[in-house]
């Protein structure tokens, strides 16, 4: 897959790192998401008073938006250690059994993109949430036995971007459920101002403003436009990002006035262009771009969707008539016949 800048995923291993110096390590220091963070602080606030494991907890919602952020959160106000790991990287019960039995008191385990557990390593966790033991099977045959292994009381935080995706057993197990949503423009500027203080790079209000407004309402993106700006600046002005700058260098990333690179608007070309602005199944417009269906359902319909450019329908995706006046197209009347009529 492509390496976009304005994609929510990270990037590379060396990109984690960077934004890792950059998480909050409080609540207080967190921006945005008011909602969940104030529901998250009473809970964190109860289960201290009580002196007890916070309760399983379930963050989700679009990639980028700060669900790893709020479990080490977690770990740093409980004072406790954070073991991270996810779905697809757990393939045998002897990998996860491994993982719990290593858990100390308190401690919290983190597991992303947690919809893609297999059967058998959800199945295992079971116990695990409920009961904090889990039975493992030795040998095989007629020599087989089951151990029962008690495990130290742990808080399970998961993270997904397809909360439907979960199997309702495992879903009815978490205790605390939070949805994270894209953030404002003002949030991300507040982000913004502060990462660049911790990278010590000179930025104005105007400046900072300007790379907020083409962040697509994800922290995740927003660190990573000032990242690029920050470089752009130190070699074009002196290291001082103002709103003049942060244009310049964001037009020459291709990354426009909303946030949309050349796939974004290739994907609603093609929908205007190719398939007279629909409706078209999605699997029609992976053929077309030659792209994965996953890259379009998860990295490039969502923020469409958000800015209303598209609209999803039974029959397929559909453009609005935002779409064709962002592409300087004709908008068709009312009623008129499309492709499929």
């Amino acid at each position: 897959m492509r390496e976009r800048l304005v994609s929510p995923t990270l990037i590379s291993s060396e990109e984690e790192v960077f934004h890792r110096t950059l998480r909050p390590p409080t609540l207080a220091e967190y921006i945005g998401q008011t909602k969940v963070v104030e529901k998250l602080q009473i809970a964190l606030e109860a289960a201290r008073r009580r002196g007890e494991p916070l309760e399983h907890a379930l963050f989700y919602g679009p990639p980028g938006l700060g669900k790893t952020t709020l479990a080490y959160i977690i770990a740093n106000v409980m004072g406790s250690k954070i073991t991270t790991t996810s779905g697809p990287a757990l393939e045998r019960t002897g990998d996860l059994m491994g993982i719990l039995t290593n858990l100390g008191e308190g401690d919290v385990l983190f597991i992303d993109e947690i919809h893609r557990l297999p059967a058998n390593i959800e199945e295992f966790l079971y116990p695990a949430m409920e009961d904090f033991k889990v039975d493992f099977v030795v040998d095989k045959g007629m020599f087989a036995k089951t151990i029962n292994v008690p495990l130290k009381r742990f808080t399970l935080v998961g993270a997904t971007t397809r909360a439907g995706s979960l199997s309702a057993p495992l879903r009815n197990r978490f205790g605390l459920f939070y949805h994270l949503e894209f953030y404002r423009v003002d949030e991300l500027q507040e982000i913004i101002l502060r990462s660049a203080r911790i990278l010590q790079a000179r930025i104005d209000e105007p400046g900072s403003a300007e790379i907020a407004r083409r962040a697509r309402g994800t922290p995740r993106i927003a660190n990573r436009l000032l990242r690029r700006v920050r470089d752009f600046a130190e070699v074009k002005a002196r290291g001082d990002i103002t709103a003049e700058i942060a244009r310049n260098a964001l037009q020459l990333e291709g990354v426009d006035e909303l946030g949309l690179d050349d796939l974004d608007r290739r994907f609603l070309s093609t929908i205007i262009q190719t398939y007279h602005g629909g409706p078209v199944g999605v699997e029609a417009l992976s053929a077309t771009l030659n792209e994965e269906v996953d890259t379009l359902v998860d990295m490039v319909e969502p923020y469409l969707l958000q800015q209303g450019f598209v609209s999803r329908t039974k029959a397929g995706r559909r453009a609005n008539e935002s779409a064709y006046r962002l592409l300087n197209l004709p908008v068709p009347a009312r009623g008129a016949p499309t492709l499929f009529d």
